[in-house]
């Protein structure tokens, strides 16, 4: 499957668009101003410890303190795990690596089990397992990179944990020996500036997104690397000459008129993505609700009227929502708990296949995923291992008018609260002259026209006049009562 890598960079922000057969699957933003923390590691403090909570927040230095719980601590594993109290203490000072970013009101979430990886391997000074990737599948292959791994620890007495990467399968040794070396020299380093630097502190930051990227996703499938940066090109080059020599012959500086992504309409998926509804071609959609706790997915067949039986109808709506579904959750990057709510079949025969394909498409995510069960009402549910915000949550904030909750209120609803304020006003406040209703141009002029016999019922029960004043920056739900 080809794939190609598209890296559009301005001195404000980077984005990087994974594209796969002419279609965008997974986009990746990096502002300048809010780097992503995953991967960086810092000598922190702890600040509070919280035995209910077998956990602890640490000053690491951000805005907020982060979240270690001790089941991201290293202990050893032959043993249950230990009390956070036995651990930890106040005002003790950490080595800590960030796990998941800040996300909402949530502070980061911290690991001492320190991984520093490489293009190849992944080294953890505080660990003594030897693992594989399990997308190396060849027995043969495993037991190669094992040996060799062991081999080369032994001889460098490099100490700790190694994992080798999906990028491994098939790499010479020499190639392995020189990314042992990197991280060895790295270690060193950091090892060094643990002992030395005070709290809170960074020790070692994470590469920026195109080195990122190229590190993690270029392989195989990778058939070109576009940077419409002639700066960031000529560094990349640098870069991949020393820590991903097969990806040289991939690296093309475009430096067209037409916007990169202007020219694979990356700029048009954007924008659909930050959308509830979807369509599929059949002519069916999705509707995809995130919210903090979970996101749901709902499949409906719309206008899709098929050409055998309803069955059929479903079945075929479901089939295809797999694809869009898959790639939905890459392109937006959705973690956390997802339920996708497929349209209901009878056949059991039917149910299997679009799991199964659900399943299939999800082999391609390069984020962790796992579908655990159907529930009794057909749901899948599933989690996506979630590192870095959303989508929707890096570009977006919530609406001010509906205060994010995705609806307001009716003008008829905000004129019956109008009226029980000022039940309420006149119960509790002497108000000679009336009251004056401020409000948004559609409730007044509903309270003028259509509840025009309601506010006459009104000013005669209360024995008062009240008077409407238009305000054409008011919200429909914004309003204020006078009293004169």
């Amino acid at each position: 499957m080809a794939e190609e890598l598209l890296i559009n960079v301005t001195p404000m922000e980077c984005r990087v668009a994974l594209v796969e057969n002419g279609v965008v699957q997974e986009l990746f933003v990096e502002r300048a101003a809010r780097r992503g923390l995953v991967g960086n590691i810092y000598n922190g403090r702890v600040v509070r410890v919280l035995p209910g909570m077998q956990a602890a927040f640490v000053d690491i230095g951000l805005s907020r303190t982060a979240f270690l719980h001790v089941s991201d601590m290293v202990w050893p594993r032959t043993q249950a795990a230990p009390n956070i109290t036995e651990v930890v203490y106040a005002g003790q000072t950490v080595t800590v690596q960030v796990m998941k970013d800040m996300l909402g009101s949530k502070g980061a979430r911290l690991t001492t089990d320190l991984s520093i990886p490489s293009r190849f391997l992944v080294f953890m000074p505080f660990s003594q397992h030897t693992g594989i990737s399990q997308k190396i599948e060849q027995v043969e292959e495993r037991d190669r990179l094992r040996d060799v791994i062991d081999e080369l620890q032994a001889k460098y007495g490099l100490q700790g944990g190694m994992i080798a990467r999906t990028a491994a399968e098939g790499v010479a040794r020499e190639a392995l020996e020189q990314d042992m070396l990197y991280l060895q020299r790295l270690w060193a380093l950091l090892d060094g500036r643990k002992r030395t630097l005070g709290t809170p502190s960074l020790l070692f930051e994470e590469l920026p997104l195109p080195e990122r990227i190229i590190r993690d996703l270029a392989s195989e499938q990778t058939a070109k690397i576009y940077i419409d940066s002639r700066e960031v090109y000529a560094r990349l080059v640098d870069f991949v000459q020393t820590f991903v020599p097969s990806a040289q012959d991939l690296l093309l500086h475009y430096p067209g008129e037409r916007p990169l992504f202007d020219l694979y309409n990356i700029e048009e998926d954007l924008q659909k993505a930050l959308q509830t509804r979807v369509a599929l071609k059949s002519g069916g959609y999705l509707m995809i609700d995130q919210t903090e706790a979970m996101t749901t997915i709902d499949v409906n067949t719309g206008s899709f009227v098929g050409a055998r039986s309803l069955e059929d109808t479903v079945y075929k709506t479901n089939l295809e929502a797999t694809h869009v579904v898959a790639r939905q959750i890459r392109l937006r990057n959705l973690g956390g708990i997802i339920i996708i709510d497929f349209i209901d079949m009878l056949e059991a025969g039917h149910r299997d296949e679009v799991l199964k394909s659900f399943a299939k498409m999800l082999e391609r995510d390069h984020a962790k995923t796992k579908i655990s069960q159907v529930s009794e009402l057909g749901l899948v549910e599933m989690t996506r291992k979630r590192t870095r915000e959303s989508l929707e949550h890096l570009l977006c904030e919530p609406c001010p008018t509906c205060q994010g909750r995705g609806y307001i209120k009716t003008a008829e609803t905000i004129c019956y609260e109008i009226f029980r304020e000022i039940l309420r006003y006149a119960r509790a406040y002497d108000a000679p002259s009336g009251y004056t209703v401020i409000g948004s141009p559609a409730i007044v002029d509903r309270l003028l026209s259509t509840e025009a016999a309601a506010v006459a019922d009104l000013e005669h029960f209360i024995n008062r006049v009240i008077k409407f004043q238009v305000e054409s920056v008011y919200s429909q739900e914004q309003y204020d009562i006078i009293l004169n």
